[in-house]
């Protein structure tokens, strides 16, 4: 199979929109923090808003707009489809990875946590899924050979993210750490 060479000019507008999609994500993570309140705990908003201050709805808040920002990429940029597609996927599992792995690793380590902590890593972790992204379509032409692999991740984190906000595990990264509770 050929891969297709991307063009300078189009690795300079993608650089563009992932840094433009870094704020688009921060901005609407920290909306979409508040919205299942502010909707009167509507359970349509429940599937793209945390419904408690558990680890999971944390990463699940920063990983819809992140979707969202790569089919604008797609609309506007017309980037190698399947490339591009693997590469957000698999920015968005290091996001949704690395932000519970180190919540664990440093709240393990000196015994408590700290909100300031977990925000700036949100943050951290989601500039650090743009950066991947952004690497894996500009830079590596073999990332569209894990397309397939790619699509299967997407529906699995698609299935996660719906089923555990109605129907989690008793885990801890489900837990409201400030009351208890699981889910919904």
């Amino acid at each position: 199979m050929k891969t297709l060479q991307i063009s300078e000019d189009l690795r300079r507008r993608l650089l563009r929109f992932e840094v433009i999609g870094f704020i688009f994500t921060s901005v609407s993570a920290a909306l979409l923090h508040y919205l299942y309140e502010w909707s009167g705990k509507e359970l349509l908003t429940a599937l793209f808003s945390a419904v408690n201050e558990s680890i999971w709805e944390h990463t699940k808040i920063f990983s819809l707009p992140f979707v969202v920002w790569g089919f604008v990429e797609l609309f506007c940029l017309r980037p190698p489809f399947r490339r591009f597609v693997s590469a957000k996927v698999f920015g968005l599992w290091v996001m949704i990875t690395t932000i519970p792995v180190f919540h664990y690793a440093y709240t393990g380590i000196i015994g408590t946590t700290f909100a300031v902590v977990d925000i700036v890593s949100g943050f951290v972790f989601t500039l650090l899924a743009f950066y991947v992204s952004y690497r894996l379509t500009a830079y590596a032409p073999n990332t569209e050979n894990y397309y397939n692999t790619a699509v299967f991740l997407f529906i699995i984190y698609c299935t996660m993210a719906a089923f555990f906000t109605f129907a989690p595990p008793n885990l801890n990264i489900f837990r409201d750490p400030e009351t208890g509770m699981i889910g919904v």
